[in-house]
């Protein structure tokens, strides 16, 4: 009887192994109440004592709803600060301000329009006292410290080939080396942040630029009495008594007329360079 071949076992089947899914984590939530104002604050503008009784004897406010100069007083009795609205038997009640500060409750309405309408508010163009607004005055400091940010960013990178002509426009050296030209002009952003920034968009900052290194370099020559090409002596543009002539021509050169002279003047300095 014939032997059978072994048939070989072959390879073992391989198991797939199917790779995890990924998992999005998700984010943890953070729970905060904001604060809910339950009064008005006002403080007295400069040093105002210990105690600080408000005027309200002959106090009177245009009134523009009646395009009248009405009188005004705190009554407690009285839902209107109108002394025309008021009745015979209305008590006027003095408002003082203690340690400087004045807090108002949410459930006196009436001298919260008062102390808004006040002409001592600040707001209204007075000088006793003002409204204290912490989220208002924070985000004021905070939009302050975002520009003062941005202004120092510019000069810090900045090109210095983008940072000259705002260089020129606030007189700085030109000629001193990188770093001091940056630290100078680091010192003005932060001193004027919002001017040193809108230089950067400016076609007068740009023009005036152009015009001081063209004096510089004796492509024109500015006096008294108007601005000339050096070579020829021809007048460019006249400048009427008592005007800077540095001023007259950046005009000019903003000018229909006088664009073709600043391209001249950028043309004219491309070459030098």
């Amino acid at each position: 009887m014939a032997q059978q071949a072994k048939r070989s076992p072959g390879r073992p089947k391989t198991q797939t192994v199917e790779a995890p899914v990924a998992t999005k984590t998700k984010k943890a939530t953070i729970k905060r109440k904001e604060p809910v104002l339950n009064h008005a604050e006002y403080e007295i503008i400069g040093k105002g004592g210990l105690v600080y009784m408000l005027p309200q004897k002959g106090v009177t406010v245009y009134d523009k709803e009646k395009d009248t100069v009405r009188e005004m007083r705190y009554c407690p009795n009285e839902p209107s600060i109108w002394t025309d609205e008021q009745g015979d038997k209305s008590v006027k009640q003095s408002v003082v301000f203690r340690e400087g500060r004045l807090f108002v409750p949410k459930d006196k309405p009436n001298l919260r329009v008062f102390m808004d309408t006040h002409p001592g508010n600040a707001k209204n163009g007075g000088g006793i006292f003002k409204e204290v607004n912490k989220t208002l005055d924070a985000k004021k400091e905070l939009d302050k410290e975002f520009l003062l940010m941005e202004a120092v960013s510019q000069v810090r990178d900045k090109d210095i080939n983008d940072l000259l002509p705002i260089a020129l426009y606030f007189n700085v050296n030109i000629d001193a080396n990188t770093s001091e030209i940056r630290f100078n002009l680091l010192n003005i952003a932060k001193k004027k942040p919002k001017e040193f920034l809108s230089a950067f968009d400016s076609p007068q900052v740009k023009a005036r630029a152009t015009i001081k290194q063209a004096a510089d370099y004796q492509i024109i020559k500015m006096k008294e009495d108007g601005c000339y090409w050096f070579d020829s002596n021809s007048l460019i543009v006249s400048v009427p008594v008592g005007q800077d002539s540095m001023d007259v021509m950046v005009r000019f050169c903003l000018t229909e007329k006088g664009a073709s002279v600043l391209s001249s003047l950028e043309e004219k300095l491309e070459r030098l360079s």
